[in-house]
C-alpha cells in the first residue's frame, strides 16, 4: 500500500488494555472523546452506528459508520466516507475507507495503533483533501483519547 492510501498513528496510553478497549468500543465513551452523540447506542459488528457530530465546527454533520470488526481487546474497525462534509453531495456511491484500531500491551500501558486505509479509491477530486483533513484529524483524536483516559 502506498503512503497516499493509508494514514497511521500510534500512541502509548497510560491505561490498562481493558480501559482503552472500553473507550473505543463503548459507543457513549467513544462519542465522548471522538466528538459524536452516541447515547444509548451499541457498536455491533455488521451494523451501522450514527450520531450527530459534536466536534466544534462540524455539528451540522451526522457521523455514519459500519462496524466491521470487534475482536475483544484486540481490534475494533469501522468503515466510513472520509471527510464527507458537504451536505449537498451524496457520498453513498463512493468507496469507503477502513479505520482499524489495534491494541497491544506495553510497559507502562497500552499501545493504540490506528490505521485508515482505502484513500486511493476515493474520487480524485476530493482524495487529497480527505487524506489531509483526516490525517490532521487522527492527530487530534489520539490526543483526545489520551486526555479522556487520563480523566476517566
Amino acid at each position: 500500500m502506498n503512503s497516499s492510501d493509508r494514514i497511521e498513528r500510534k500512541i502509548l496510553l497510560k491505561a490498562p488494555r481493558a480501559k482503552v478497549w472500553n473507550a473505543l468500543t463503548d459507543a457513549q465513551a467513544f462519542g465522548n472523546w471522538f466528538g459524536v452523540a452516541l447515547q444509548g447506542q451499541r457498536f455491533v459488528a455488521g451494523q451501522r452506528a450514527t450520531g450527530q457530530i459534536t466536534y466544534p465546527g462540524y455539528e451540522y454533520l451526522v457521523w455514519d459508520v459500519l462496524i466491521e470488526q470487534l475482536l475483544p481487546e484486540e481490534v475494533f474497525a469501522f468503515s466510513w466516507h472520509p471527510y464527507a462534509v458537504d451536505t449537498h453531495l451524496d457520498y453513498s456511491g463512493e468507496p469507503t475507507t477502513l479505520v482499524r484500531f489495534e491494541l497491544e500491551d506495553m510497559d507502562g500501558g497500552t499501545l493504540l495503533r490506528v490505521a485508515e486505509s482505502g484513500f486511493d479509491g476515493i474520487p480524485a477530486q476530493r482524495r487529497l483533501k480527505a487524506f489531509r483533513m483526516n490525517s490532521r484529524g487522527w492527530d487530534v483524536q489520539m490526543s483526545n483519547i489520551e486526555t479522556y483516559l487520563g480523566a476517566a
